[in-house]
């Protein structure tokens, strides 16, 4: 399988370990299909209107869309996806009333243009949005392309090519291209669907252009000199909050693994969403100008965004200014200070909102910093509070439309990924979607719980890792023993499974690994993300001095100092 395939290079890893005679001293108690063979859930989404929800599933390759309803939460599959052809399903999103889901299928092109294709299907392959009823039956293919947002009156906005194309959910008309010189991206309806926000790229600077569906024209927000990006609608449609950052070229020879450390200052303006000249828009607040004010460009990758439009006229926005990845309150008059909604030193990685947008959900490690839990927020007076706490893992959190039910994806060091739903803020247990996805003779048993260990490195910075002992393990074992490093480089591995694909197969050829009789010891080296922009912005890393190599070397050192460790097996 293509999912197996993707670690041949990491069981030849260990497979000349055996043949260095570095055998360990345990057989196996479960195969690598086994504990590869958990569902991974992603995606998850909910419609407006209606308690709906929608998931991505990737089981041992094949990738389907599944649904739900509150109360019962009766999970069903609704695409029929029924090989592992590599085919990605990304984007997903449902309309208002829940009755049309949208996805994205195949990936990215590489640099040579071509789409992955790792099964060489002589067809050809292509990434396309898609879309499904609610009620099932066959998926219709809208156009190549990916990221469909959909209005509230029901036609689609796509990108192909940089490009941004419309196209009715019902298929009554065939697609057309909004031409705008660039490259476009970041689009969304307002909320009345007449408008379509986006970002139109022209290099060392980018423009907020505004489409109107029934006139077929488009206006720039306040064009510039300068970078606009991030468009947000307020509530009422009636303007637009963006960000501005100074024009500034980059070397796209050095990339981000070499280029000099310097600070990225960044503004928040708002404009008029109707009007159509440049005297519209205003600064309400901007940025401080040292490295740690820098645009917090990992909110955007990987968070809930830097910008959005919250209840009470306010706007909720994130920034590294205290060191670590918070949540800001400002009021969009700008008259007011800026308020710090999650405190603490910990970092909050995914976010979204509840209840007409006046509290903020979010998952972060704070008061626990190897793992991830659930918190909300008040968007006007902060004043955060758990909602998930113990040794369990959770994300993608998502309140459906009565605020008063959420659904999130969580995991432990034994259990993989799985949906569940809870009573929002009222300490219900949760309730797992889906169980019946789970295979049956999955090893939760018999993996091991790593344990939270902390060293230092030779220049006396502190490094956090996962230990993974066998079962059975004691003192004097004189055990091979291995260092795993997780790539990327801004990660974090967890206390558990991880919350991206990835790194939750990582995570499990940790757990084969220790099965099979080694001490495995995970290490978040420095430039990775969870412990303070510092940290993940170390002085000499990457591609400027490699700091992180010594991180890696403590991680051994670490180990050989282990009384379960033969110290010249590592």
């Amino acid at each position: 399988m293509i999912r197996i395939v993707k670690y041949v290079a990491i069981l030849v890893c260990s497979l000349l370990l055996w043949t260095a005679n570095l055998t360990a001293q345990s057989p196996s108690a479960f195969t690598l299909e086994q504990i590869l063979s958990a569902p991974f859930p992603a995606d998850l989404t909910a419609a407006k209107k209606t308690n709906r929800i929608a998931w991505t599933l990737n089981q041992e390759g094949k990738r389907n869309v599944w649904v739900a309803e509150a109360p019962q939460f009766t999970a069903r599959q609704i695409t029929t996806y029924n090989t592992d052809d590599g085919q990605e399903l990304s984007d997903l999103t449902l309309s208002e009333d829940g009755n049309i889901v949208l996805y994205t299928r195949g990936g990215e092109k590489n640099s040579t243009g071509q789409n992955p294709n790792p099964t060489s299907n002589p067809a050809g392959v292509e990434q396309s949005v898609w879309s499904v009823a609610w009620s099932g039956g066959e998926p219709k293919k809208i156009d190549a392309g990916h990221s469909p947002q959909i209005s509230s009156k029901g036609m689609i906005a796509y990108l192909r090519d940089g490009q941004i194309w419309l196209a009715p959910t019902d298929g009554s008309a065939k697609p057309t291209q909004i031409v705008v010189r660039g490259q476009n991206h970041s689009h969304s309806w307002s909320p009345d669907g007449s408008r379509l926000a986006f970002v139109s790229g022209r290099g060392d600077h980018a423009f907020i252009g505004i489409y109107n569906v029934a006139e077929k024209t488009v206006t720039f927000l306040a064009p510039s000199v300068d970078s606009d990006s991030d468009p947000q609608w307020s509530l009422d449609g009636a303007r637009i909050a963006f960000i501005r950052r100074p024009a500034q070229t980059r070397d796209t020879q050095q990339g981000y693994f070499i280029e000099p450390d310097r600070p990225h200052p960044w503004a928040v303006w708002i404009a008029d969403a109707a009007a159509t000249t440049t005297g519209n828009a205003r600064e309400i607040w901007h940025s401080g100008t040292t490295p740690k004010d820098s645009f917090p460009y990992m909110a955007d990758e990987t968070g809930g965004g830097v910008l959005n439009w919250a209840a009470n006229d306010r706007l909720v926005i994130a920034s590294e200014q205290d060191g670590w990845q918070h949540l800001y309150s400002l009021s969009a008059d700008g008259h007011a200070a800026s308020q710090l909604l999650t405190p603490g030193n910990c970092e909050v990685e995914q976010w979204s909102f509840a209840a007409q947008r006046s509290v903020v959900l979010f998952n972060s490690n704070c008061d626990d910093i190897d793992r991830r839990h659930l918190w909300i927020a008040d968007v006007a007076t902060g004043n955060p509070r758990p909602l998930t706490r113990g040794h369990s893992i959770e994300w993608s959190p998502t309140a459906l439309s009565d605020s008063a039910t959420l659904a999130y994806i969580a995991s432990d060091a034994t259990h993989a990924p799985r949906v569940f739903h809870s009573t929002l803020g009222h300490g219900a247990a949760p309730q797992a979607i889906a169980p019946e996805t789970q295979p049956h003779d999955f090893p939760s048993a018999q993996l091991v719980t790593p344990q939270q260990v902390i060293f230092k490195a030779a220049d006396g910075l502190e490094i956090h890792g996962q230990l993974f002992l066998p079962n059975g393990a004691k003192s004097g074992d004189k055990r091979a023993a291995l260092v795993f490093m997780h790539g990327g480089s801004m990660r974090q591995m967890l206390l558990g499974w991880h919350y991206m694909y990835y790194y939750a197969n990582a995570y499990a050829m940790n757990q084969y690994l220790a099965s099979r009789g080694y001490v495995v010891l995970s290490v978040n080296y420095r430039s990775g993300i969870g412990y303070g922009r510092e940290f993940r912005e170390a002085p000499g890393r990457a591609g400027r001095g490699a700091s992180e190599y010594q991180d890696v070397v403590a991680a051994g050192k670490f180990l050989q100092s282990r009384a379960e460790v033969d110290p010249k097996r590592v």
